[in-house]
């Protein structure tokens, strides 16, 4: 009989056996299901997150008019959800290490749905804003949960593959967003994008609570001066960087109190011992930066320039999805130092092809090569990022790993954002993009 692809034991273990498990390394296998079953209802979660950053870029313009936004409150409909999210990634990853993983996991997605519907249904721009806040929430709690659950349950080869999998659902999200965006705006309103994703996100919670095992919790406690401080600071940083310079220096100095309570506190929110994968979580931070402000901008660019309708700049999204998604699948496969830095190539020339932004610009000519170049690094970069950030991450620690990884990836988009959005033009800021990769290109290179 041939093996099966992925490890898994025959005869599934009880609760009480699970609970035993609990606390070995993540070297060890894991008693629990590890099929495909389960990293598909869990790379869907991860799907959704991506995605409810991307599919609002397309109806942006629709959103303005229809609900009177002024430019700085249109930014605010992708930086509310962001900045929640990012802000409160550690909290939510360690929660999931203190009170189990799946819990936590579930009650994001419920959040998730919920907030999804009330976007769909607001009467006012400060509804939501709001709602999208609440959706940032509930995306910080399942996100980190998401992802501790995966490398909790997958092992040597099978962990290559799964990243490699993670690492294609969450490049082709971000694409994926501007193709469904437009199709939905285009067909239905804006309000479309927001019912879409309730549905998905309440059988998501169904299939959860059926396919993935629960995790016993750890115990301990949640370091909560720590994730007031941090988040608080992180708000007020990316806040401050839209213009706001009084926030920006409360923000650095809620940070440093943060720091200084994790030197004292018997069990800190970001321990010391997490600095094993502190460069990693830096590169992922500066390709956050790129990420968010190319979904942001390439659609904006293809509407109000190139006079594209918003289904128009959706389907010619496909390339770009298509390239991260082939990228993200090959990447684990790829062995070498020079990988990384070939993906972070590609994407800085892809970038830099951009930022040619001509007026009367084609698709065949202007967006179609620079889309290939893009995709491909990114699939490439996130992969690798994402497997340098849990290298060597213990179990127990498992959710705040996750929670470290997609913190620093949303404030890096969210800061950097709010600084793209201080230049003068598409080309200035897909210009930016290309010099922070050939900044993460340098770093990635050196280390």
């Amino acid at each position: 009989m041939m093996p099966h692809r992925w490890p898994y034991r025959r005869n599934l273990p009880t609760r009480a056996s699970g609970r035993r498990c609990e606390g070995r390394a993540m070297s060890s296998a894991p008693a629990t299901r590890t099929g495909w079953k389960p990293l598909g209802v869990l790379a869907t979660a991860q799907f959704l997150v991506v995605l409810s950053t991307s599919i609002v870029n397309v109806a942006l313009p629709e959103i303005r008019n229809g609900l009177g936004l002024s430019a700085a409150g249109l930014a605010w409909v992708i930086n509310a959800y962001v900045l929640v999210f990012g802000a409160l990634l550690l909290l939510g990853g360690r929660s999931g290490d203190v009170y189990g993983l799946r819990r936590v996991f579930l009650i994001g997605t419920g959040l998730f749905a919920l907030s999804s519907l009330g976007a769909a249904i607001a009467p006012d721009a400060v509804t939501l804003i709001v709602a999208r806040a609440s959706q940032g929430v509930g995306a910080a709690l399942l996100a980190p949960t998401a992802l501790a659950l995966v490398l909790t349950r997958y092992q040597g080869a099978a962990r290559g593959t799964a990243l490699g999998v993670w690492g294609a659902v969450s490049g082709a999200g971000g694409a994926a967003g501007v193709l469904l965006g437009g199709l939905l705006t285009g067909l239905y309103g804006w309000r479309s994008i927001f019912f879409v994703m309730a549905p998905v996100a309440l059988a998501v919670l169904a299939a959860t609570w059926l396919l993935v095992d629960a995790s016993p919790p750890r115990g301990g406690r949640l370091d909560l001066p720590g994730s007031v401080t941090v988040t608080g600071g992180l708000v007020a940083l990316a806040y401050g960087l839209s213009g706001n310079w009084p926030f920006i220096a409360a923000g650095l100095l809620l940070l440093c109190v943060f720091v200084l309570l994790q030197r004292r506190s018997p069990d800190p929110l970001l321990p010391s011992r997490m600095r094993i994968v502190a460069r990693a979580n830096v590169l992922m931070a500066l390709l956050g930066a790129v990420w968010l402000g190319l979904f942001y901008y390439l659609p904006l660019y293809q509407q109000r320039e190139l006079g594209f309708t918003p289904l128009e700049a959706g389907l010619t999204q496909l390339p770009l999805a298509l390239m991260i998604t082939m990228a993200s699948w090959a990447t684990p496969r790829l062995r070498g130092r020079a990988v990384l830095p070939a993906g972070l190539a590609l994407l800085a020339a892809g970038l830099a092809w951009l930022a040619r932004t001509p007026a009367d610009g084609t698709f065949l000519v202007d967006l179609l090569g620079p889309s290939l170049l893009v995709g491909a690094g990114l699939g490439v970069a996130f992969v690798k990022l994402t497997a340098l950030a849990s290298a060597g991450v213990p179990a127990t620690d498992s959710g705040l790993a996750g929670g470290l990884l997609n913190a620093t990836r949303q404030i890096g988009g969210a800061v950097g954002l709010a600084f793209l959005t201080l230049l003068p033009s598409y080309g200035a800021a897909f210009l930016a993009c290309a010099l922070i990769t050939l900044l993460l290109l340098g770093k990635a290179t050196l280390s």
